[in-house]
């Protein structure tokens, strides 16, 4: 007899598996996402799911320029997620990414780079190639977080076929009644050099100088009479309150509302008309005595005349300011009176054109680059911002100057360059949203476009539900959408308009026909160049070419039509099942796109709209350079690797803001190690069993292997159902929690024992793995939409297709609700032993729990569910011996075992050493070892 001690340790059936423990991710990641390339994964997920219903997310173009940041991460991310989430459901779940190339920041970029004094011609070229350029370098920043797509056929909206669409669209809305040419205020940015859409404007906290000015009686008689008064013994003042001294050199005129009462009151700087209600605070302001000398409604007032208040400094100025009634002159504030300069606002301007002041009269100081025109009196060729205290001073000096102030209001800005906007009147192109005829209209809507859009909301899935009142409000209290822009780069209005009438030419939609065909062949480029001798003939002299572009939102917004229509008709549905953007686009994509597609086709092209937050920083400021506190996915990519943005993304609420820092990627990085090292335990514990020759049927399985099957489908419909509302974080609190507490602490730490030491083949064991194979199966297609990298790696391992996105989500057998409720109650009395047993622990009387024995006395119910696992509770409770009693109520009393500790399963047994040839071990394993081994039924 050799007297070589045994290794036991050998005999055990121990974990392998070729899966790491650590992830290595910034490492391994780039190899996944070479290899998904190489191999056209997402060509052959194509394949796999050809013929079945589509999912089609359609991608809101991100704009080409600058680098990703952590926004547009999240965003992909979770677009990406959805789209794996619907492809494992078994669809065709399509996502062609795309980029909005056109528009103003590449112009600017252009500009930086080269300066402002390019051709129209070499900004167009320059700006397609730096479009190009910045798509590249996005592109690979996207494929590197792990984002399936077509990557290799993106959509671009320079791409001519879509430019050529863009136009096509436009013809289209025109036809149906919606386009017109007007003169009328729209939002003006100087640095833009252009005006904006009203989407593209927000708003922040602004100073301005506050100014009453008084505008002085031009019909003192007519003045008095109206009031019913003889005479006037004083000159005569209408006083208005505004705060943008700017528009005072372009007034015609002054509102007064026609159901307000009025007040003639005498001072010591003459006699003022003011709202009656506001003339004590106008008396303090000015610091002036007053007496009212009599009263009148606003209607009353109609039409009298009063002077301009510089008329008297400079003829230029020598003009009448008439008295219009309207509804938007109140007493909240101010005097009740507004000054109107109808270029500079739609209020006054609507009221000035309603009285009759033609357009060709409306007087419009204000340039494109925000300074007045050279031939102005006064202020000729000044910025208007440094013109208003100027224009203070005059009126002060001309003794028409009451009062005057700094305060802090919120007032509109451009969202590219954060600077103020104003109001100026430009001949522009718009898509009208109420009652109108076009001159073009060959096939009328049915409804107004205001009332298409908001049908079309009805008919919307929201998520989260409240985007739907947003949107709503939006459409409903909207102006006209000024669709053309003054800029080089993007798609053309391809107009010619009459240099008398200010007409379209009369083949204006044939025109369009043949710009869109020399567009898709030559793209912008080549309308730009033609002359209007080659498009129209011997009309040329009488015409001029409008040099107009459409807004960038016409280009994305019109993306459902050139895209989802045209360029990737094979691979799309319309309308789209989803749009996905950060809530800033109720005002901006989802928007245009609305209204766009509600003026082709009288439909929202989506069925559902996703909104998400904003990306801040652990303590929910803003991101900034100058702050500090940006968080780069390209860096976190680096040094951590992108599946922890991914499950970041994931295990955050989007709908508020996406909070991000150090410390709760530090926290991300835990959660990932916990999900990665269970799934690591699973596929180390079924590297030798083979589904087709090692499974056992159902209804052989030991009871607790068949608990955890249904504990993993009652776990699987739960998340199902959350990926069927495209909610990502509940799936990772609730599959941390059951990889932690169902597995960790429960099943997989009861199944050691048997996995570990029963026959390598017995049906113990093979009962234990058909489980955990089926588990893991499960489990990796829940992971997979976020943890891509993670599942594909382990699929490798464990997965027969060539990727995890090829299968669907895992057939699991049916939920027992009745094994569910007797494991659910078992559970809850063994967490009860633990905490017994883990206070002797924590006095050093046992060491472990197989050291422990324990007394149980519990109520009758519970100890029919407990008697009914027979010897195989003590497995369950994971102690070496239990002893059961019933009694009216629930007692527990844990002792340190007084028998020998066997060398191979660590169990405490009074037969360990029963065998003289093994005396270190117990009878268990001296069967399972020699003999027939164990019976197991339960656990």
């Amino acid at each position: 007899m050799s007297d070589t001690k045994p290794d036991y340790r050998s005999t055990l059936n121990l974990p392998d598996t070729p899966f790491p423990m650590r992830g290595d991710l910034p490492k391994r990641e780039a190899g996944w996402v070479k290899e998904w390339d190489d191999k056209g994964i997402y060509k052959k997920l194509r394949d796999v799911r050809a013929g079945k219903p589509k999912f089609v997310l359609h991608d809101g173009p991100p704009y080409a320029n600058g680098q990703i940041h952590i926004g547009h991460a999240a965003n992909k991310i979770l677009k990406d997620m959805i789209v794996k989430a619907r492809q494992l459901k078994g669809l065709d779940a399509v996502y062609v990414p795309g980029w909005d190339c056109h528009g103003l920041p590449i112009e600017n970029a252009i500009e930086k780079l080269h300066g402002r004094n390019l051709s129209r011609d070499d900004v167009q070229a320059k700006s397609r190639a730096f479009a190009t350029e910045q798509i590249a370098a996005q592109k690979e920043d996207f494929k590197r977080l792990g984002v399936l797509g077509e990557w290799a056929n993106p959509y671009l909206t320079m791409n001519p076929g879509n430019e050529a669409n863009e136009i096509r669209a436009l013809k289209r809305i025109m036809e149906r009644g919606f386009v017109y040419r007007g003169l009328k205020p729209v939002y003006w940015c100087f640095d833009c050099g252009s005006s904006l859409a009203e989407f593209e404007i927000e708003y922040a906290d602004k100073k301005s100088q506050t100014l009453d000015v008084g505008f002085k009686s031009a019909e003192p008689e007519k003045l008095a009479a109206a009031f019913g008064l003889k005479t006037l013994d004083k000159e005569a003042f209408a006083v208005i309150w505004t705060t943008t001294a700017w528009t005072i050199p372009a007034n015609q005129a002054l509102n007064l509302n026609p159901e307000l009462e009025y007040a003639l009151v005498d001072t010591e700087r003459g006699i003022l008309l003011l709202a009656a209600v506001l003339v004590e605070k106008c008396m303090a302001r000015y610091q002036l005595t007053g007496t009212v000398l009599a009263t009148t409604a606003g209607k009353n007032l109609a039409l009298l005349n009063f002077k301009h208040p510089l008329s008297d400094v400079d003829p230029g100025y020598a003009r009448l300011s008439p008295v219009f009634l309207a509804d938007y002159a109140t007493a909240d504030d101010g005097t009740g009176i507004v000054h109107s300069s109808p270029a500079y606002g739609v209020e006054d301007f609507n009221s000035c054109v309603a009285n009759g002041i033609a357009y060709d009269d409306i007087l419009n100081p204000v340039q494109g680059n925000g300074r007045y025109v050279d031939e102005l009196p006064l202020f000729g060729g000044l910025n208007i911002w440094k013109a208003a205290p100027l224009v203070i001073d005059a009126l002060r000096d001309a003794g028409r100057l009451f009062a005057t102030e700094t305060i802090t209001h919120s007032y509109p800005h451009c969202w590219r360059h954060k600077t103020p906007v104003i109001y100026r009147a430009a001949a522009q192109w718009f898509v009208r949203m109420d009652e109108g005829e076009g001159v073009f209209t060959k096939d009328k809507a049915p409804q107004t476009l205001r009332q298409l859009a908001l049908n079309a909301i009805e008919e919307t899935s929201f998520y989260p539900e409240n985007g739907k009142t947003r949107l709503q409000g939006m459409i409903a209290g909207r102006p006209d959408w000024c669709i053309s822009r003054q800029r080089n780069w993007g798609v053309p209005l391809p107009f010619f308009i009459h240099t008398a009438t200010g007409e379209l030419h009369p083949r204006t939609m044939e025109i369009m026909d043949q710009a869109a065909a020399m567009v898709e062949a030559g793209g912008v480029e080549a309308w730009s160049k033609a002359t209007a001798e080659s498009i129209i003939g011997n009309d040329a002299p009488d015409y001029i070419k409008s040099t107009d572009i459409l807004d960038v939102w016409f280009d994305s917004g019109t993306t459902h039509d050139h895209v989802l229509k045209h360029s990737h008709a094979a691979q799309s549905t319309w309308p789209a099942d989803l749009y996905l953007e950060g809530h800033d686009q109720h005002r901006g994509w989802f928007h245009s796109s609305l209204l766009t597609a509600c003026a082709m086709y009288d439909h929202a092209p989506y069925k559902g709209l996703l909104t998400h937050g904003f990306t801040v920083d652990g303590k929910g400021r803003k991101m900034s350079k100058s702050e500090g506190n940006v968080v780069a996915p390209q860096e976190v990519s680096g040094k951590l690797g992108a599946e922890i943005i991914r499950l970041w993304c994931a295990s955050t609420d989007y709908s508020g803001d996406l909070a991000i820092d150090d410390k709760i990627l530090a926290r991300v990085v835990d959660a990932y190690r916990r999900i990665r090292n269970t799934l690591r335990f699973l596929l180390a514990n079924v590297s030798d069993f083979d589904l087709t020759q090692d499974a056992v049927p159902l209804a052989q399985m030991l009871e607790i292997d068949r608990y955890a099957l249904s504990r993993a489908a009652q776990l699987q419909a739960d998340i199902l159902a959350h990926y069927e509302v495209y909610e990502f974080h509940p799936v990772v609190s609730k599959l941390q929690i059951y990889c932690s507490e169902d597995l960790g602490s429960f099943y997989l730490d009861i199944l050691k024992d048997r996995l570990y030491t029963t026959a390598p083949k017995s049906l113990a064991r093979r009962s234990a793995q058909t489980a955990l194979h089926q588990i893991t199966q499960a489990m990796l297609r829940w992971m997979a939409p976020f943890l891509s990298f993670t599942a594909e790696e382990a699929w490798k391992v464990c997965g027969a297709s060539e990727s995890i996105f090829m299968e669907t989500y895992a057939a699991l057998p049916a939920q027992d609700d009745i094994l569910l409720a007797k494991w659910s109650r078992i559970r809850d009395i063994r967490d009860a032993v633990n905490k017994d047993i883990e206070t002797l622990r924590a006095d050093g009387q046992v060491g472990s729990s197989l050291q422990a024995n324990v007394a149980l006395q519990v109520a009758q119910a519970d100890h029919v569910l407990l008697a009914s696992l027979g010897d195989d509770l003590k497995f369950v409770f994971i102690t070496s011996a239990i002893e059961l009693v019933a009694a009216d109520g629930q007692s527990i009393r844990v002792k340190a075992s007084l028998d020998i500790k066997c060398e191979r399963c660590w169990h405490y047994r009074a037969d360990v050493g029963q065998d003289p040839a093994h005396p270190s071990i117990c009878g268990r394993c001296t069967s399972n070892l020699f003999g027939a081994g164990e019976t197991r039924k339960f656990a």
